[in-house]
């Protein structure tokens, strides 16, 4: 275990996370037989890019909009016709997406500590989300980076945490799945851990995380 403060406070990433994002292939399915997973996996693809890429040109836009625009061209990519209706019904399911199934007690057993969101996601589609889930009680805030206009992994997305649970970096324990998050938190001075639930390789960024875990709940002997 990392030396130093005690972590006072546990903030999570919440998109591939908390939330499966690829359970959104279920409803592509249904829409485009044959063609759920592929759509899924492009569709997060370009979701990330796009963020990047409009951080780096200073061109915000919110995430909801982000994930429109990275569904266009998943479809587009694929050849396959999305009209407005079907647009509007997987945008709508992306605010209703599957959360792993070991989130929701492996929250309530980090009570002891604040617990919080930091997420790219916009704040109606972040609130309904959690909200569809139960897990509004879990949270002591829930954080998005549209008050900021900037997305992860800008260093000032990770001094929001901070701000809002009243506790210094040292003393926050950041958990993403994503490891260029993990990297960015890592960097702000977070410590850090990594849900690696498909056995992934780690980016060559030049930080490590405190422990790397499988599931949510295994987490849990690294805090006690």
């Amino acid at each position: 275990m990392h030396s130093g403060a005690p972590i006072r406070a546990l903030v999570f990433d919440a998109y591939g996370t908390l939330f499966d994002v690829h359970s959104i292939s279920i409803a592509c399915e249904a829409m485009f037989p044959g063609r759920g997973a592929d759509i899924s996996r492009l569709w997060r693809t370009k979701q990330l890019e796009y963020t990047w890429l409009r951080s780096l040109m200073d061109r915000y836009a919110d995430f909801e909009t982000i994930t429109r625009d990275a569904l266009v061209y998943a479809c587009g990519a694929l050849g396959l016709e999305l009209a407005q209706s079907n647009a509007l019904g997987l945008i709508e399911s992306y605010r209703q997406l599957s959360a792993f199934s070991e989130v929701k007690d492996a929250l309530a057993a980090m009570h002891s500590r604040k617990r919080a969101i930091l997420s790219n996601g916009s704040p109606a589609m972040l609130n309904t989300l959690v909200e569809h889930a139960g897990m509004s009680r879990l949270f002591d805030a829930i954080i998005s980076v549209d008050e900021l206009k900037m997305f992860k992994p800008h260093p000032s997305v990770y001094g929001l945490a901070t701000r809002y649970l009243g506790v210094s970096a040292s003393e926050i324990g950041f958990v993403s799945s994503n490891f260029w998050d993990v990297s960015g938190a890592s960097s702000f001075g977070f410590r850090t851990f990594w849900i690696n639930r498909n056995n992934s390789q780690p980016d060559e960024l030049g930080f490590e995380p405190v422990a790397v875990v499988r599931r949510l709940d295994e987490l849990l002997p690294y805090l006690n």
